[in-house]
């Protein structure tokens, strides 16, 4: 991956993060603690180096609440900072980066520096207020030992190049880091009613509850995402409305793969989605392959290919964000 595609890969994936978290709190600036939590999700060197010292999502957090209330005492404020609320980053607008947090990342791309998450984790280490390095007190490690760490980690992206594309049609791979364990990420996976809790397209799963155990070949109707803000219809065609989602494969715990169609449309091209799942420190790292079969090769198709593989790797990425949001 270029030095271009890995900044920009790291920026998109950690802001997302952090301003969700932000959010948890109603703060529409997302600060360097925001960022500390974003990367404890990441899947690459840094998030591994932080999980593998203890430093996963809920002991981020209870760190950052610690701090928080430490100031406000320091300030004579005796009044308890309010619970978190759900994530809302994606119901609300209006969030942006501290101007430190952007210095930050601007220096992560200084020089030969690559940009990626272990850049971005090694400046934070860095941050000059004290408050990264107050948070890590609370977490029983410090910059220094995480920094000797990480520069043991050999570089590598965790997002995945693009296979070669074949004639049968195009596909991309990705990996995403979910902070839950391997069993109750299954039990998402696996339950068709919860389809819509992590596929974009899918909003409900006509299910009906006779099949205890999905097994493959087993397959439900679907219906997709046609509603806009106020429940007002968005404009397409009818024929995309609804889906029938086949399970085609499954190794409980370890590999499930899902097809999906359109019922009114049995010409257009299928799209095969399967997620790999495996234990890892704090949770479960996913490879999440998304590829849509052609029933025919055209000159078009061929043209068209580069466009398609990039949409797909956007999906990708999102559907592993929403299967990680789903237990945050």
């Amino acid at each position: 991956m270029s030095k271009f595609s890995e900044v920009a890969a790291t920026s998109q994936t950690l802001s997302l993060a952090a301003m969700e978290e932000a959010s948890r709190y109603g703060q529409r600036e997302a600060d360097i603690d925001h960022l500390l939590l974003a990367l404890t999700l990441d899947e690459g060197a840094a998030g591994k180096v932080l999980r593998r010292n203890g430093i996963t999502l809920g002991h981020a957090r209870e760190a950052v609440e610690q701090q928080h209330s430490a100031q406000l005492a320091a300030l004579g404020i005796t009044t308890p900072m309010p619970d978190p609320g759900p994530i809302v980053f994606h119901e609300t607008g209006g969030y942006d980066w501290s101007e430190r947090a952007k210095n930050l990342f601007t220096r992560s791309v200084e020089g030969e520096k690559r940009g990626d998450s272990a850049a971005v984790l090694s400046e934070l280490l860095a941050e000059p207020s004290g408050l990264i390095e107050e948070l890590l007190r609370r977490l029983g490690r410090t910059p220094e030992e995480l920094r000797s760490e990480l520069a043991d980690v050999r570089p590598s992206s965790a997002h995945e190049p693009a296979p070669k594309a074949s004639e049968a049609g195009p596909s991309r791979r990705g990996e995403t880091f979910v902070p839950a364990p391997v069993h109750q990420v299954w039990q998402l996976l696996i339950d068709p009613r919860r389809m819509p809790e992590w596929e974009p397209t899918v909003s409900a799963v006509e299910y009906d509850g006779k099949v205890d155990t999905p097994m493959p070949g087993a397959s439900w109707a679907a219906e997709s995402h046609n509603k806009g803000q106020g429940s007002e219809p968005v404009k397409g065609e009818a024929k995309w409305f609804h889906q029938i989602v086949e399970l085609t494969e499954r190794h409980d715990e370890r590999l499930i793969a899902w097809r999906f169609t359109y019922r009114d449309a049995p010409q257009a091209n299928p799209r095969d989605l399967r997620i790999e799942l495996k234990p890892e420190d704090g949770g479960t790292r996913l490879t999440i392959s998304l590829a849509t079969p052609r029933r025919r090769t055209t000159m078009l198709g061929r043209a068209t290919k580069p466009l398609s593989r990039f949409m797909l790797g956007m999906r990708v990425s999102q559907i592993g964000n929403e299967i990680s949001r789903a237990f945050r």
